[in-house]
């Protein structure tokens, strides 16, 4: 990978690598843009095969940060962090600490928290040498769990999303299927559960269809899930599952869910947009849980501020379908212009401020 044409092509303003031999860490810290604020995103620790996977996944995942922060009206900036380890195995304090030691380097331009392979438990031993960790647990003084805000921001998106081909916001009676059936998708289960809403679930791992199981839900093959008739298709997984073969498959009016970078590429939403299948972006509707971090930084920790924010999902998903539908634009690409004005009017007006 050509590091820093890529870097300027994605406009990206910094890249930082670091390794503890002693503990055995290998990490990569993206910073996509501080415009709005320092950045914030999580710590992903998984068993990369390469080192310019790993890369290439903070690049990504970072640019994504600054548009859902942006999209959310936070005054935060995007960055990510990963760390190259199988989280079952070679994750250790030292190596969280360690992990701490370089966050601390940067001197608050990026702010961590959890993201796959790490939790809650893990930031505490990442807060013994940095102070530049949001998402500690509530007893600790921090917002606590993301999955819950996040769960709520994906309901919030999905019934904007039926007022918007349906006509009305309840979910009530229609059929959601969602790929993978973690924490999140497991929050916003609950919210369609409640809203009489049929659920219908996938995903690897036994133990998370056991929990499906037991809420009442639905449960097919991994695979299976794409072909399921249903009203929603939500994935809540892996990225890149919503691409030229798996379209062809889908038989659903709104794809809305969890994941990080759903499209495989930007062509993708554009051939949702021309099957006439409404798409949620996943940066806008999956940002409770940054808006919940978010909610502690300068400021003591306010549960129903965060939720009322969150709610407000809702309002941004209606405004990218007016903005779709009057500009006959993809939903993938109003999201964007959404962001991309915040930014601009931001820069904008720094430039007036400097003269």
């Amino acid at each position: 990978m050509d590091i820093l044409n890529t870097m300027v092509s994605c406009g990206h303003e910094q890249v930082a690598m670091y390794s503890d031999p002693e503990s055995g860490l290998r990490g990569i810290i993206a910073i996509h843009d501080t415009t709005l604020g320092p950045s914030c995103g999580g710590t992903r620790m998984w068993p990369y095969a390469t080192e310019s996977d790993a890369l290439a996944d903070a690049l990504r995942l970072s640019q994504a940060m600054t548009y859902k922060s942006a999209a959310a009206g936070l005054n935060l900036g995007g960055g990510k962090g990963v760390i190259i380890g199988d989280p079952r195995t070679d994750k250790t304090e030292a190596l969280l600490r360690a992990w701490g030691r370089f966050v601390d380097t940067l001197g608050g331009r990026y702010l961590t928290t959890t993201d796959v392979g790490t939790t809650g438990r893990d930031l505490e031993s990442v807060r013994q040498e940095t102070r530049h960790v949001v998402g500690l647990d509530v007893t600790l003084g921090g917002s606590g769990d993301t999955s819950l805000m996040t769960g709520l921001g994906i309901y919030m998106g999905m019934r904007a999303g039926a007022a918007g081909v349906w006509g009305a916001d309840s979910l009530r009676g229609r059929t959601v299927a969602m790929q993978g059936f973690g924490k999140v998708a497991g929050h916003t289960a609950e919210h369609l559960l409640a809203d009489d809403a049929h659920v219908i679930a996938a995903d690897i791992s036994e133990a998370a269809l056991d929990r499906a199981r037991a809420m009442g839900v639905k449960v097919v093959g991994a695979d299976d899930i794409y072909d399921v008739k249903c009203d929603i298709f939500a994935p809540c997984a892996l990225g890149g599952v919503i691409n030229s073969d798996t379209i062809n498959r889908l038989r659903c009016r709104i794809v809305a869910g969890g994941a990080n970078n759903q499209l495989a590429t930007p062509e993708d939403g554009e051939e949702l947009h021309r099957r006439g299948i409404i798409y949620a972006p996943d940066f806008l509707i999956n940002a409770g849980g940054v808006i919940n971090a978010a909610a502690e930084i300068g400021q003591p920790y306010n549960p129903e501020r965060s939720r009322q924010q969150t709610e407000r999902i809702y309002e941004q998903m209606s405004a990218v379908l007016t903005t779709s539908r009057k500009q006959e634009i993809s939903t993938s690409r109003a999201a964007n212009l959404l962001a991309e004005t915040r930014l601009d009017s931001v820069r904008r007006m720094r430039q007036i401020w400097r003269g």
